[in-house]
């Protein structure tokens, strides 16, 4: 055997090798157990509803005008840790885990803009939410905007924070060089899920880092929640999954035009998106609002939470309109 072919086989071996490697490494991870309480929240309970047929853990706190706070991608609903107790004050307000992420179940499926923006729908009649305040963060922003450009009769007002919906979905690739790694990765059968596979804690951390404008925004326990959470059983797929139908997500802003019921659009000012996206948001969306928050990135209610409370209360006419000093 030449050289070539020698140096062919080895490397060849080796991927395999590591391929293999990879499940054992995902079989021996710890597997979290779902948490009972909140822990930056314990007061307010934790519930779990059937969602056509998938089991969805979310939360419910305060009295007052409907409002759901939908999460970005890879994350889950903890990471509103720092506005949803003092929303509760002037709103009823709910949040949930998307399938695939969290400690909502993990169905094999198809993980695009159009599944999610269906799951939404029918979390919305699973508990009946009339009315509606609809916020949320990247793809939770996109989902919020195409629900509204379907028209969806429960939802009266969109406040949508940072969407997700530009460079053909590949935005993650702006967080950090992990980031880039983790997009490419994920656009080759087989590599995407092997790399997936082997992630650690320290591949994770420099992406939820680079969400945010400082650094000191987002808690190490959070950090590590979403991590652990990511451990579950195929939580990984999903995540591979979204990631490789992540074009879907500019695709849907064709609905935006059909859009009728009052929008805000808040971008952080140091968020992944570039400013002529932002501008195409907003020439896409009827009559809507724009606003640029200084000193926040793309996880928003983490780096401006005091923002984030402001810009959905004035929105919907409730809580109070004057100025809030930054929540530490």
């Amino acid at each position: 055997m030449n050289h070539g072919l020698l140096a062919t086989a080895t490397l060849a071996a080796a991927a395999i090798a590591l391929w293999g490697f990879s499940f054992f490494v995902e079989r021996a991870r710890r597997v979290p157990e779902p948490p009972k309480t909140l822990p930056w929240a314990p007061g307010i309970p934790i519930h779990y509803v059937d969602v056509r047929g998938c089991r969805v853990r979310f939360v419910k706190t305060g009295q007052g005008p409907n409002l759901l706070l939908l999460h970005p991608l890879r994350t889950q609903l903890d990471l509103f840790e720092k506005v949803l107790p003092e929303l509760g004050s002037v709103f009823t307000v709910y949040a949930v885990d998307y399938p695939g992420h969290g400690y909502s179940d993990i169905p094999r499926a198809r993980y695009d803009a159009k599944f999610f923006a269906d799951f939404v729908e029918a979390f919305l009649e699973a508990v009946d939410l009339q009315d509606l305040t609809l916020s949320g963060v990247s793809i939770g922003a996109s989902v919020s905007l195409i629900l509204a450009g379907r028209r969806n009769p429960r939802i009266a007002r969109v406040v949508a924070v940072n969407p997700y919906d530009y460079a053909k979905g590949r935005g993650l690739a702006r967080s950090s060089v992990v980031g880039r790694l983790i997009m490419a990765a994920a656009d080759l059968p087989v590599v995407g899920e092997t790399f997936m596979r082997l992630r650690t804690f320290a591949l994770v951390k420099p992406v939820l880092l680079g969400g945010v404008a400082n650094s000191k925004s987002i808690p190490p326990a959070l950090m590590r929640e979403l991590y652990a959470a990511g451990n579950r059983r195929d939580h990984y797929r999903a995540f591979v999954s979204l990631l490789h139908h992540a074009a879907s997500w500019e695709r849907a802003t064709d609905l935006y035009a059909r859009i009728v019921v009052p929008v805000r659009v808040v971008w952080g000012e140091q968020d992944w998106s570039r400013l002529e996206e932002r501008e195409r948001d907003r020439r896409l969306i009827p009559k809507g609002e724009v606003v640029t928050v200084t000193g926040g990135g793309h996880f928003l209610p983490l780096d401006r939470p005091d923002a984030v409370i402001e810009e959905i209360e004035t929105f919907a006419g409730v809580g109070c309109t004057g100025h809030r000093d930054p929540v530490p």
